[in-house]
C-alpha cells in the first residue's frame, strides 16, 4: 500500500515536473506560468495545514508576505547570494508561525479569524510610513539587482516539486496517519500515543516556511512590489478555494485545482472583466453547496481511487 503510494506520487511528480519544464518552450507567457506555479505552492502548502490537521489559515498570506520581505531585505541590506536570502526569508516566516503558535489554542472560526487580524496587523506593520526606512513603507520594495526571471522561474518549479513530494509523504507515511487520526479525534489521538502538540506545531511551521519560501521567490522574480501585493487577503481566498476546490487531504487535489482554476480566472479576467466578480463568487458558492470536498470527491463518488 505505501510502496503504490509513493509510486503514485512519484509518476505524478515527474508529470508536473516535465509539464512545467517544457511548457515554456511552447507557451511564451512564462509570466503566467509562474505565477500559476505559485497558486500551486500555496494552495498545497495550505492543504498541508488545513488537509491534514483541519487548521484553516484565512491569513496565509501573512507567511507569504513575510516571505517576501524577509527575502528583499537581506537582498539589500547583505551580499548574500539570492537563493540564501529566500531560505532567510522562509525563516522569518517560520519566526512569525512561532510568535503566533499560540493560536493553534484555538479552533475552528475562532483560529480562521485570528489567523486573518494576525495577518492584517502585518501588513500594516510592514505599511506603516514611519517604517519607510526599512521596509519602504506604502511605496514597496526594488530588488531589480537581483532580477532573474529564469532563474526565479526554476527555483519555483523545483520549491512546487518539493511540496508536492512533501504532501505525498504526508499521504502515505505513518506520519501522515497520525495527523488524520489528529483530525479526526484529537483526544483519542494523544491517547494512542500521538504527540498531538508537537505534530501540529511542526505542520503549522512546515506550512509557513512552504508560503514563506514562495513569498520569497515571488518577490525575487516580480523585483518591485508594494505591501498590498504581497499581503493581499486574495491570495489567501484563491489559495483556500484553489485547494478546496481540487479536494483537501489530497496530493493531487490543490495542483489540479490551482491548475484549472487559475486557468479559468485568467481567462475571465481577460476576456470578460467586467464579470469576474460575479464568476468569482457563484463559483465559490456552487463549490460549498455541491462540491464541499472538491472534485476528488466527485471522482470517489464515480468509483475511482484519488490519491
Amino acid at each position: 500500500m505505501l510502496k503504490r503510494g509513493w509510486l503514485t506520487g512519484g509518476v505524478f511528480l515527474l508529470l508536473v515536473g516535465l509539464t512545467f519544464a517544457l511548457l515554456p518552450r511552447v507557451y511564451s507567457n512564462s509570466s503566467l506560468l509562474f505565477t500559476m506555479m505559485t497558486f500551486v505552492v500555496l494552495a498545497q502548502g495550505l492543504n498541508l495545514l488545513y488537509g491534514f490537521t483541519g487548521y484553516l489559515p484565512f491569513g496565509y498570506v501573512g507567511f507569504f508576505g513575510a516571505g517576501a520581505y524577509g527575502t528583499s531585505l537581506l537582498v539589500l541590506h547583505t551580499q548574500l547570494p539570492v537563493l540564501l536570502c529566500v531560505a532567510g526569508g522562509a525563516l522569518l516566516a517560520m519566526l512569525v508561525a512561532i510568535v503566533l503558535g499560540p493560536l493553534l489554542r484555538l479552533s475552528g472560526a475562532y483560529f480562521s479569524i485570528a489567523n486573518l487580524a494576525a495577518s492584517q496587523i502585518l501588513f500594516y506593520v510592514v505599511a506603516n510610513p514611519h517604517l519607510s526606512g526599512i521596509t519602504g513603507g506604502p511605496y514597496g520594495l526594488s530588488i531589480e539587482k537581483v532580477f532573474d526571471p529564469q532563474g526565479s522561474y526554476l527555483t519555483m518549479l523545483a520549491l512546487m516539486l518539493l511540496v508536492i513530494a512533501v504532501a505525498t509523504y504526508f499521504r502515505v507515511s505513518r506520519f501522515g496517519m497520525a495527523l488524520h487520526a489528529m483530525r479526526q479525534d484529537p483526544v483519542s489521538a494523544s491517547m494512542a500515543g500521538v504527540n498531538v502538540v508537537r505534530k501540529r506545531l511542526l505542520v503549522w511551521l512546515a506550512s509557513a516556511a512552504v508560503a514563506g519560501l514562495a513569498g520569497g521567490i515571488y518577490a525575487w522574480n516580480l523585483s518591485v512590489f508594494y505591501p498590498d501585493a504581497v499581503f493581499s487577503l486574495q491570495i489567501s481566498v484563491f489559495a483556500i478555494v484553489f485547494a478546496l476546490f481540487g479536494g483537501v487531504g489530497t496530493v493531487i487535489g490543490p495542483v489540479v485545482g490551482a491548475i484549472v482554476l487559475y486557468t479559468f480566472y485568467n481567462s475571465i479576467g481577460i476576456n470578460a472583466p467586467q464579470y469576474f466578480e460575479l464568476f468569482y463568487g457563484a463559483l465559490i458558492v456552487l463549490l460549498v453547496l455541491f462540491l464541499p470536498n472538491g472534485i476528488s470527491s466527485l471522482l470517489s463518488r464515480w468509483g475511482l481511487r484519488v490519491f
